[in-house]
């Protein structure tokens, strides 16, 4: 997909203002969104990583980060990843069981494993 105009200036703009606050946690997530709007995925990882190491007890980022994994084909340490951001506290399973994101992994047995675990449960 090409990116529009105004996506071009935003991406230009946030990576500019990194390069002043690297650890400016709303910058970082407004970038890493505007490169998983445009498949950037490993720009969006590089972006996820560093969230984690920035709110590492958050579990909306582990679960970013576990997309920008299984979308690049890292399976296993994408379920890993998704572990932990449900051990941390993330619990949208109807989401988690419907992102496409997450698709590349659906069939991984590490995912269909916590996926059994998480429906005993509840």
């Amino acid at each position: 997909m090409e990116i529009d105009e105004q996506d071009a200036f935003d991406i230009n703009f946030f990576e500019n203002a990194l390069k002043r606050d690297p650890k400016n946690p709303e910058i970082l997530e407004l970038l890493g969104s505007l490169y998983s709007k445009y498949d950037m995925a490993q720009q969006t990882l590089r972006i996820d990583r560093r969230l984690t190491r920035i709110s590492p007890k958050d579990p909306r980022i582990h679960y970013n980060l576990a997309c920008s994994l299984s979308l690049l084909g890292r399976k296993r340490e994408a379920v890993a990843t998704l572990s932990r951001a449900i051990d941390l506290g993330y619990n949208d399973m109807a989401w988690l069981l419907q992102d496409p994101d997450l698709l590349p992994i659906k069939s991984h047995p590490g995912f269909q494993k916590l996926i059994a675990e998480q429906t005993c449960s509840f």
